[in-house]
């Protein structure tokens, strides 16, 4: 082969975002034959559905840190 990882990395990374999700989606069924495509597809779908309301605002994203430590009291909590 004589593409190397990070060359198809790099190429990989100036997909547009819709194809990016579309090609981990693919790569990560390729590691589990058993994986549903109908479980796939509501995941994917899910996703850009988050996604769109990012991007319209009707969700606000917050910071990783935040939202661990909403878990971590969440599940304190029980």
């Amino acid at each position: 082969m004589g593409t190397s990882y990070e060359e198809m990395a790099a190429e990989a990374m100036k997909l547009p975002l819709r194809d990016r999700v579309k090609l981990a989606q693919q790569l990560a069924s390729s590691l589990d034959d058993g994986v549903e495509t109908d479980v796939e597809e509501l995941w994917l779908a899910e996703a850009e559905r988050r996604m769109e309301e990012l991007r319209t605002s009707k969700a606000a994203a917050i910071d990783a840190a935040d939202a661990f430590a909403r878990a971590r009291h969440s599940i304190s909590d029980l």
